[in-house]
């Protein structure tokens, strides 16, 4: 550990007895178009972490005390607007600059729905990898993470190689980040594009004034009433993407006469029909912002953020299944009545509310304490199959299941599996199954209605269902932040947060399609002969055959309590040559399962509660910067920290049992980045290098199996729960990024990133399932040296940018994307591939076609071209601005991410699949959209 504060200590004794003089400079922000005072810009010396922020009236005074007299470059950053870069010679007398006008960046609107789009397109895959979008997803100076942001976004890039779970998202100081699995809910501010703009970025583990923050880097967004700018602004968009329609409505007050302040926003979003088929989009956006100021040291901010949304998911599809329907299709809609249906919707209303104090103690000392409280719910819907009741005796039920999955691309409903007999193809009814999914292919809602409809006339129970996956959350969040300037060049920062969740888990009935009952059992819960089991196939053993209607709780139904308390210090000094810092945390968190049902298979560890599941977090993290010159630095960062998994990797199955992932710990990380970096008015360039080990990871799986050894039994087939633990992971690349003003209109740019992210290590894998009874352990799953999946792990780009003074402006890039590859299936990396239902090792086994059948997949590259462009006007005292931006304009088409179906599990099921000419389980994959488009028109006023 001693080397990570080496870079600490000797800046330290560096900077160590310098003599302060007191020199400030000072000076006004305004609009350069409406002149209207700009709150929130950043004020620095280039190379030095002495910074300020204007206040609402766009004043600011930069305390330069320590720094030697001499030529610097004063750095003026506000999003939204062109960064300016002013020489100021500062003498011991400071310096007044007077009102400096800032001028807007028309690219900037391009880049803020460039991000939008990004952080929701997570939201309509179904169980996908899009939910590991890195949290870098604002805008920023840095010309990679541009790049990274705006165009690699397209192709579910994360920069270096890292999922949200990895970054940390804050609103006014408060961790929005779920307990669930560590990610933030971009729904839950959607839509408020506007009240974001205020924004405060740390890249990867370097300083962070709020808390430690995460390996992907933090964002504070800052939605305090008196850091918008005042005026109000309404926008109009049209596309082809997410959504087809948006507006936005937003104002802020400026500071009144009362000292009162207040920001509001609306905004709403829709589409019938997204770029994939059937994904509905219906999106409203609430915020109100008011914050009293009490006196010059006291303020107190409230904001409360309200974006309900219902959105529909899309599907993977296999490489047949492409070749029927193309990239749009999605296999979850169908028509009723003539209008579109998504049997698989998302709903989340989750509303947020918050109250903020800021104190300023003294010029040298501030304390700003943070409470927030969210409630509501996410809901998830699909088709549930039911049952009916045979026959009911004293001491017996025994139940038959309901209908044929409706899924119009289930694997017996494809051509393949007409074909999949050798010597008995069936070429007819394979042509009619290729006939009927070309003509049609979606969802038959009329044929659920209607079987529906037969079960009751003939007195039984419902076959169909539409349910959702219901989670009801309360969080409460408190944080106070401490940030004081001890002397002329060492700066303290604390704070101490806590966070407590209430999650309520169930399934619930949304519509019985035409039925008028369901029956509460698992169909699926099968005896060695494939009958469904009796008392095993009960939700709850205190309600047995518990008949359910619309909106009642069934199935399953469970607490989760979740608890985290931190602690963080860190210190930085400066001076002339050197920045550095060193920081520490120490934190814990728990988790607790309480079961309200007693659930049939797991009779003695479902109801109630659960053992607690704690983890205690460590972390020290140090950095500095060496600068060369005004123009050059070094800067290094390293750290060793620990991380808890959320509380979805923590349980193996939390919907029917009290069980904890047996040896569950938490993630080991160690990290560190070098960067080297020029700037000067012709140049801006970065180059960095990087390493992540993150060790002893938990991931827990749902999935159907096929091809199971140790079950004694030749019904291999099942439902199960894949725990892997114990599994390592390696990141390591470079960044580079530049950008170059060749003339006062014409920039050029480009950006490079090759990561290499592997496992490195075999984790061990084992299965529980609701069709077996013990716990199947394979042992070790042999992952090393595959690559992690999730997005290219090469990208580059090429662009160039013209600036009209007249404004108008135009922008395009070439981007290159390479080294994408599939999420591999651990279970056919263990021993259990080897073997047969008996356990025994099967004869006709070949290495080396096993080895080639276990090859991980890689994607094919491919260039993407985009482009961009704009033009503003002065009206008066307002300002009226337009852009268009098209992505993929050659219409490219690539898979932009997919996984390794499950039901091939040893090598003999996957051998005979794999030779077919075409694959019964094939491997699904997510293609990448097409040429889409994106056009907005805004006026500020």
């Amino acid at each position: 550990m001693n080397i990570k504060v080496i870079p600490a200590v000797m800046a330290m004794l560096i900077c160590m007895n310098m003599n302060a003089q007191q020199i400030t400079i000072s000076g006004r922000f305004a609009d350069a178009f409406t002149e209207v005072p700009l709150p929130q810009v950043k004020v620095s010396i280039e190379s030095y972490f002495t910074n300020v922020f204007s206040d609402s009236d766009g004043e600011f005074q930069l305390d330069l005390s320590g720094i030697v007299p001499g030529e610097y470059i004063l750095r003026i950053d506000k999003l939204g607007y062109l960064l300016k870069r002013i020489p100021v010679d500062i003498q011991s007398s400071g310096k007044e600059l007077g009102t400096i006008l800032l001028q807007p960046d028309p690219a900037f609107e391009q880049n803020q729905q460039a991000t939008i789009s990004l952080t929701e397109a997570e939201l309509l895959s179904d169980e996908s990898e899009f939910d590991n979008i890195s949290g870098i997803l604002q805008s920023s100076r840095d010309v990679f993470l541009n790049a990274a942001a705006f165009d690699f976004s397209q192709t579910f890039f994360r920069p270096r190689g890292l999922g949200s779970e990895y970054g940390r998202i804050l609103i006014n100081g408060l961790e929005m980040n779920k307990f669930y699995d560590g990610r933030p809910q971009w729904s839950n501010w959607g839509g408020l594009n506007d009240m974001q703009r205020n924004q405060v970025f740390t890249n990867g583990i370097s300083a962070n004034d709020y808390q430690f923050g995460g390996l992907g880097g933090t964002t504070n967004i800052i939605m305090r009433a008196s850091k918008y700018q005042k005026g109000g602004r309404l926008s109009f968009a049209g596309s082809n993407r997410s959504y087809t329609g948006r507006f936005m409505a937003t104002y802020a007050s400026g500071e009144e006469k009362n000292g009162w302040y207040y920001a509001i926003s609306l905004g709403r979003r829709f589409a019938k029909d997204g770029y994939m088929d059937g994904t509905v989009y219906d999106a409203n956006s609430f915020f109100i912002s008011a914050e009293k100021k009490l006196n010059e040291d006291h303020s107190l901010n409230f904001s409360g953020i309200y974006t309900p949304n219902i959105r529909g998911r899309s599907a993977a599809i296999t490489k047949e299944v492409f070749e029927l329907k193309g990239r749009t299709y999605n296999p979850y809609w169908g028509y009723q009545n003539g209008e579109i249906r998504n049997s698989r919707i998302r709903e989340t209303k989750e509303p947020i509310l918050m109250l903020n104090h800021f104190w300023k103690m003294s010029d040298k000392a501030s304390i700003n304490t943070n409470i927030s409280y969210q409630f509501g719910e996410t809901a998830n819907s699909r088709i549930d199959f039911g049952g009916t009741t045979l026959n009911t005796t004293n001491d017996q039920t025994s139940f038959y299941g309901g209908g044929a999955n409706p899924d119009p691309v289930y694997y017996q409903k494809l051509p393949s599996y007409f074909l999949r007999f050798e010597d008995n193809q069936n070429f007819e009814a394979a042509y009619r199954a290729q006939n009927e999914i070309k003509g049609n292919g979606q969802l038959d809602w009329t044929s659920l209605y209607s079987a529906n409809l037969t079960a009751v006339e003939n007195g039984r129970n419902t076959v169909y269902a539409l349910s959702e996956d219901v989670n009801q959350d309360s969080r409460f969040s408190a944080n106070s932040i401490l940030g004081i300037q001890l002397n002329n060049n060492l700066k303290l920062n604390a704070s101490i947060r806590y966070g407590r969740l209430e999650s309520h888990n169930y399934a619930r009935i949304k519509d019985l399609l035409g039925g008028n009952r369901f029956l509460d059992i698992d169909i699926f819960v099968q005896d060695e002969i494939g009958e469904i089991s009796g008392l095993a196939a009960q939700s709850d053993l205190q309600h047995l055959n518990r008949i359910v209607a619309e909106n009642e709780h069934y199935k399953y139904d469970y607490d989760v309590s979740a608890e985290e308390a931190e602690l963080f210090s860190q210190i930085q000094w400066t001076c002339r040559k050197w920045e550095t810092y060193l920081a520490g945390d120490f934190g814990s968190v728990s988790y607790q399962r309480n079961g309200n049902y007693q659930n049939g298979i797991f009779p003695g560890n479902s109801l109630d509660k659960s053992e607690v599941a704690e983890f205690f977090n460590f972390g020290v993290k140090s950095g500095a910067v060496y600068k060369i010159s005004g123009r050059q630095n070094i800067e290094l960062n390293t750290g060793y920290f620990n991380k808890a998994p959320g509380y979805r990797n923590a349980f193996v199955n939390p919907r029917q049992n009290n069980l904890l992932v047996p040896g569950l710990e938490e993630e080991k990380i160690k990290t560190g980045d070098i960067s080297y970096r020029y700037r000067s008015s012709f140049l801006n360039f970065r180059f960095t290098g990087y390493f992540t080990e993150i060790s002893g990871v938990t991931e827990v799986s749902y999935y159907y199996a096929d091809g199971l050894s140790g079950l004694e039994r030749e019904n291999t087939t099942a439902f199960v729960q894949e725990v892997l633990s114990g599994m390592n992971k390696h990141y390591y690349g470079i960044e580079v990024g530049a950008e170059s003003q060749l003339t006062s209109t014409i920039k050029v740019k480009s950006a490079l990133a090759l990561g290499e992210y592997i496992y490195t290590n075999n984790p061990n894998l084992s299965l529980s399932s609701a069709s077996f009874d013990a716990t199947l352990d394979y042992g070790k799953a042999y992952l090393r040296n595959y690559h992690l999946p999730g997005g290219p792990q090469t990208a580059a780009q090429l662009g160039f940018e013209y600036r009209d003074p007249d404004f108008w402006w135009f922008g395009t890039t070439f981007n290159y994307f390479s080294n994408a590859f599939i999420d591999i299936n651990p279970l056919t990396r263990t021993t259990n591939f080897q073997k047969d239902y008996d356990g025994l090792p099967l004869i006709e086994y070949d290495a080396e076609t096993a080895s080639k059948l276990l090859k991980q997949e890689k994607f094919n590259d491919y260039f993407l071209l985009n482009a961009v462009g704009g033009k503003s006007w002065r009206l008066k005292d307002k300002y009226l601005g337009t852009f268009i931006s098209l992505n993929n304009i050659f219409n490219v088409v690539y898979k932009s991410g997919g996984y390794e179906q499950g039901r091939n599990a040893n090598y003999r099921s996957l051998k005979e699949d794999m030779y077919r000419e075409m694959p019964l389980f094939a491997p699904k994959y997510w293609y990448g959209q097409g040429t889409t488009f994106f056009a907005n028109v805004y006026l500020r006023f």
